[in-house]
């Protein structure tokens, strides 16, 4: 019961809420008003419709607020989660995306309740910015049918799609199209500079449509939304396309889960009008209460929802400091969908394209993108690899890739730093000396540097005892153990004996298991200090000459 409490909410979720609810709800308002160009350009560009966008803004976005991890977390649908999904409504169609929600959202609890929440931490750096660099650059050619007025074009490949979207725009429907995204652009840019607190992307959006109707431009519309929530159902599931949907559904788990930490842990850093953070999280009820929301959002014919770092930092940033700041902006867009249904309707295709294209250039920052280029050479290469694959092949796989290349650079850069060094015996000189070789390990003794060092070794001529010194061993695995069996037993064939100095002891029980001190000619070979296994390595060169004279 006790780790039920921990993913239900509680009164704590609320704890301040007397002195800041004036601030919540200011925050509510505003982020409601800059989610409403998102949640309609984000339905539009997966595929699904602005109906199913605006639907899960509210019904995830509620949800994921009072089940969530987070306080200061906003939900509802992203341009990452828009680049999965739409190869799949190209693919299963708009009527699949209920059932992938529903069945994603069962996955993403899941790793909520194994506790799997925090190994987001073990995402680098270069990988979640080359990550977030191709969404960016899929959102904006995503964005090209919509800005040129004409269909978009079914396709994996976005950027194989746009070029044919493009090839297909007529005049004088295209210029006008154009346009319009060039005057959101423009309005979206200027904005801010006007005053801070004016809404860009909505400023933009009125604007864009006011002119558009007063014009009469003849451009695609959103056309009729309905007027009020449907009724919660479960969708119709065909077990013969279940098996189709089931490798979508773990890809899009993945990355509602990935997204929604990400964006957790940003929202907690966030320094809000008081100077003080976003505040602590849990990684694993965000997770469990990010899929009960796409559950929900399945429920009511939405999409799959992640958490949304652009409306997080705005909530944040607005005062937000309970989660009264998410439940106030999901009831101001119900509201809209209640009382403004009509309106939102005339609405241009092409100014969401445009709302999208701005957003996908601020995504990335050129500083980020400039101090990961002159890092290193390794971090560079796969900030670059993650976003190349991204934008070339799937987002999942750019993340595995992207991983894998970052541990095996991460493994090559630790071999480097691990080695072996030949040390002279200090103090006074001793007879037979010569015959006596140390060697020192440092680092890491593990499965990507042992052969070297057990090579190095190896190699030694001339000398009848071998000192291996290991206090400098900080890492060590059952790999490296086996490479210093191999090491002794190869000495030990050639008639050098070979003493160990300095076992660390928490590496004894895996020394002892993987069987090094079985390989040593002598249990008493084992030393814990320096002048000691000296001392007993002189003693082995005496008698050696005493028996060869």
């Amino acid at each position: 019961m006790r780790t039920l409490r921990a993913f239900l909410p509680s009164r704590r979720d609320y704890d301040g809420l007397r002195s800041s609810w004036k601030s919540d709800l200011t925050a509510g308002i505003t982020v409601g008003i800059v989610a409403l160009p998102l949640a309609l350009a984000f339905g539009v560009s997966s595929g699904v419709g602005a109906e199913a966008g605006l639907i899960t803004a509210v019904v995830a976005g509620l949800v994921a607020a009072v089940m969530g991890g987070s306080n200061v977390q906003v939900s509802g649908p992203t341009g990452a989660m828009v680049v999965v999904l739409a190869p799949v409504v190209a693919s299963h169609g708009a009527g699949s995306i209920p059932i992938v929600s529903l069945l994603a959202g069962l996955m993403v609890c899941a790793l909520g309740i194994s506790g799997l929440g925090r190994a987001v931490a073990f995402i680098p750096w270069p990988v979640v910015e080359g990550f977030t660099l191709g969404i960016a650059a899929i959102i904006f050619l995503q964005q090209v049918p919509l800005a040129t007025g004409t269909e978009g074009i079914p396709g994996h490949n976005t950027l194989v799609a746009a070029v044919e979207s493009a090839s297909g725009a007529a005049l004088p429907t295209v210029l006008q199209t154009l346009a319009v995204v060039a005057g959101v652009a423009a309005v979206m840019f200027v904005a801010p500079k006007v005053h801070k607190s004016l809404p860009a992307s909505l400023t933009a959006v009125l604007l864009a449509t006011l002119a558009a109707e007063m014009l009469h431009l003849n451009i695609p519309r959103i056309g009729a939304l309905p007027h009020s929530l449907p009724a919660p159902a479960v969708p119709s599931i065909d077990p013969a396309a279940l098996g189709g949907l089931l490798m979508p559904a773990v890809s899009i788990a993945a990355l509602a889960a990935i997204e929604s930490l990400l964006s957790a842990r940003v929202a907690a850093g966030l320094v809000g009008p008081d100077g003080r953070p976003g505040g602590r999280y849990s990684p694993d009820r965000e997770l469990s209460g990010q899929g009960l929301a796409s559950i929900a959002a399945g429920l009511f014919g939405g999409m799959p929802a992640t958490g949304a770092i652009a409306r997080s930092a705005v909530n944040v940033r607005s005062g937000a400091k309970t989660r009264l700041a998410a439940v106030v902006h999901a009831l101001v867009l119900l509201a809209i969908i209640y009382l403004a249904a009509g309106m939102v309707g005339r609405i241009p295709l092409a100014v969401l394209g445009g709302v999208l294209m701005v957003t996908a250039t601020r995504m990335v920052s050129p500083q980020t993108v400039r101090a990961i280029l002159r890092s290193t050479r390794s971090d560079a290469a796969v900030f670059i690899l993650t976003a190349l694959i991204t934008v070339a092949f799937d987002l999942i796989v750019a993340i595995q890739i992207g991983l894998a290349a970052a541990a095996l650079l991460t493994l090559r850069k630790f071999a480097s730093l691990s080695g072996v060094r030949r040390e002279t015996i200090t103090g006074a000189a001793s007879a037979g000396d010569s015959r006596i070789a140390i060697f020192r390990l440092d680092g890491a003794m593990f499965f990507g540097a042992a052969e070297r060092i057990l090579q190095e070794i190896s190699e030694v001529k001339d000398i009848q005892v071998a000192i291996i010194r290991l206090s400098q061993v900080r890492m060590l695995d059952a790999t490296g153990a086996h490479a210093l069996v191999e090491v002794i037993s190869a000495l030990e064939l050639r008639g050098i004996t070979v003493l160990l100095k300095g076992v660390q002891p928490e590496h004894l029980e895996l020394v002892t298991n993987v069987g090094v001190i079985r390989s040593l000619r002598h249990h008493k070979h084992l030393f814990t200090s320096l002048p000691a296994a000296v001392e007993h390595a002189r003693s082995h060169v005496l008698r050696n000459a005493a028996a060869t004279a």
